[in-house]
């Protein structure tokens, strides 16, 4: 039976603190003199109170969260946070339906980076600061969930954690949970700290620099220019970002072990390796493929490329440039690494890589299988055996991806028949990645989308999100019976 109360305490003590975050963009806003300071207090006010009535009517249980109670206080968490934070953006003004507010919101907590603003410059400095925020808020939580619950829950194969952490796996976290936190949360600030401070020195102005930090440790990519990073014309930036980017999609396991000085032990671990070479190869095809079909040269080509390929695989979904103009077969590519995400244990979206190479692997074995029938050919990642039941997860979780990405692009080729901008959109949000294809390419925006529209990719983002079956179990009936 679920436990509500263990859950709406949960719940009160997640809006106590959204609420507190909120009160850091009031004070970037007091701090530029705009009148939002004063909505968005009032929504920290309302967030706050309705957080405190919470704690303080319901008790403390004695009982603990069990399996049932954490798969419904998962999505509870982002449609939460997504439904009080979009109240920034409705209180201040500088949108005018629920609908546009909801749609920024979930696009934030889910660090997807997609968004309704035509003219992002012209935005309060409180609300770039809360948009960049709620990228952070979303990246910390996403962490929490894959190191905590979704090893758990044993969604769509995340036990893989066993398999993939080298000296801190899912079974040893899970007795420490305190502790667990606290090294997230270093490794998570400690990182977003240097990155500040770097984009700092190197000519970007503070509040663009932590803002930009944010959104690239979340791997979310909002930025507070409309011209995204091409904004500040510097690859020395521009090179900053593409290390962070990469730190990001990396499993934060393997960041615990080289801040603990195992380097040699991270290193030997089988899904970064095939991070790096994923990196490496798509760097080097744009990199070819824009020196053979654009002006560009040498260096420009390679920055471009790298930056790109990084992004999207990543799934922050900054720009420098538009990618669409490029040669078609490019963003092709690109388009590819869309299906692809970086590691499991990292703040990135989509399908994640380990998934993508046990399948494979799995794919090759059976060949062999075929041609010796009686031999036993088991898959191993990191030279350990992986389970059948981890297998099978991870075919479920891939093909429910694909069949969702397929019906998501029937739905919304209803509200826009334009294929490739259906397809960008779509893979976009179910990827958490951002930008797309069409006319959702890069600095374009999702204003002109009808309501329900946004409404489809906001549940898209929080399905991708969420590992998919996380959401979809609430829709079956067999969850409710006691």
């Amino acid at each position: 039976m679920l436990k509500y109360k263990v859950i709406l305490r949960y719940s009160g003590l997640l809006l106590f603190l959204e609420g507190i975050a909120m009160l850091l963009a009031m004070v970037a806003a007091s701090v530029y003199k705009e009148p939002v300071s004063g909505p968005i207090f009032i929504a920290s006010a309302i967030t706050i109170g309705v957080g405190i009535l919470i704690l303080t009517f319901i008790p403390s249980p004695k009982k603990k969260p069990e399996k049932k109670d954490i798969i419904l206080l998962v999505p509870l968490t982002w449609i939460l946070l997504s439904l009080f934070g979009a109240m920034p953006y409705l209180l201040s003004g500088v949108v005018n339906s629920f609908t546009d507010a909801w749609f920024e919101s979930v696009s934030g907590f889910t660090t997807t980076g997609s968004t309704i603003f035509n003219h992002i410059d012209g935005l309060p400095h409180g609300i770039l600061f809360w948009r960049s925020l709620t990228q952070w808020i979303g990246g910390i939580a996403i962490l929490f969930l894959a190191f905590i619950a979704f090893p758990i829950l044993r969604i769509g194969g995340m036990q893989i954690f066993i398999l993939d952490s080298p000296g801190i796996t899912s079974e040893r976290l899970r007795p420490q949970i305190q502790s667990s936190v606290l090294w997230l949360l270093g490794i998570y600030s400690g990182l977003t700290l240097l990155e500040t401070i770097l984009l700092s020195l190197e000519g970007m102005p503070f509040f663009d620099a932590i803002c930009h930090s944010f959104s690239t440790l979340s791997t979310g990519g909002f930025s507070t220019h409309q011209q995204g990073i091409s904004y500040f014309h510097s690859p020395l930036i521009e090179y900053t970002l593409i290390v962070f980017m990469i730190l990001s999609g990396i499993n934060y396991a393997l960041l615990y072990l080289v801040s603990q000085g195992k380097i040699r032990k991270a290193i030997k671990n089988e899904e970064l390796r095939c991070y790096a070479w994923v990196i490496v190869v798509f760097t080097g095809l744009i990199t070819w493929g824009l020196l053979m079909t654009t002006p560009q040269g040498y260096e420009e080509a390679f920055r471009n490329g790298l930056f790109h390929v990084v992004a999207i695989l990543t799934t922050t979904g900054f720009y420098t440039t538009d990618y669409l103009s490029w040669y078609p077969t490019l963003w092709y590519l690109l388009f590819f690494l869309f299906f692809v995400g970086a590691s499991v244990g990292s703040t990135s979206g989509s399908i994640k890589l380990i998934r993508i190479e046990l399948l494979l692997k799995n794919t090759l074995l059976e060949v062999k299988r075929l041609l010796n029938p009686n031999a036993i050919i088991p898959v191993r990642f990191n030279k350990r055996l992986v389970p059948d039941r981890i297998k099978n997860n991870i075919v479920a979780f891939t093909l429910t991806y694909i069949l969702i990405f397929i019906i998501g692009i029937i739905l919304f080729s209803l509200i826009d028949p334009n294929l490739p901008s259906a397809l960008g959109a779509v893979a976009g949000a179910l990827g958490n990645i951002g930008p797309g294809l069409g006319h959702f390419g890069p600095g374009n925006s999702y204003a002109t989308v009808a309501p329900a529209g946004k409404l489809l990719l906001s549940f898209l983002m929080l399905l991708g999100r969420l590992e998919i079956f996380t959401l979809l179990v609430l829709f079956t009936r067999s969850f409710w019976k006691h």
